[in-house]
């Protein structure tokens, strides 16, 4: 009994008739220049944090977010959260006991 060592012809045809499709980069956005005109800048919290409202999915977001430079841009992180306008309405109704607590 021999057997085969390797793909053969078939095997072959197969591979190249049924591969899945090959993968693309993403493009490199920035919030500078990422053509999404529904993003609102609000303001530096920090060096590194801001906080901006924007579309994102088709919905209205609070974004607080960390941002990182790359190659001389200012990219956006994964530490941050984004908060529904529902979310938002809440947090703004218990600014004051925050206050409270900090104080």
């Amino acid at each position: 009994m021999s057997f085969k060592r390797g793909k053969g012809k078939d095997e072959d045809d197969y591979i190249s008739k049924h591969a899945p499709p090959k993968k693309t980069s993403k493009k490199d956005t920035s919030p500078d220049d990422s053509g999404d005109e529904d993003d609102i800048f609000i303001c530096d919290v920090s060096k590194n944090r801001r906080v901006s409202v924007r579309n994102w999915q088709g919905k209205v977001v609070v974004d607080i977010r960390e941002f990182y430079m790359k190659d001389g841009k200012q990219m956006p992180g994964k530490k941050g959260i984004s908060l529904s306008m529902d979310q938002w309405k809440e947090l703004r109704a218990h600014v004051d006991e925050i206050d409270k607590a900090l104080a």
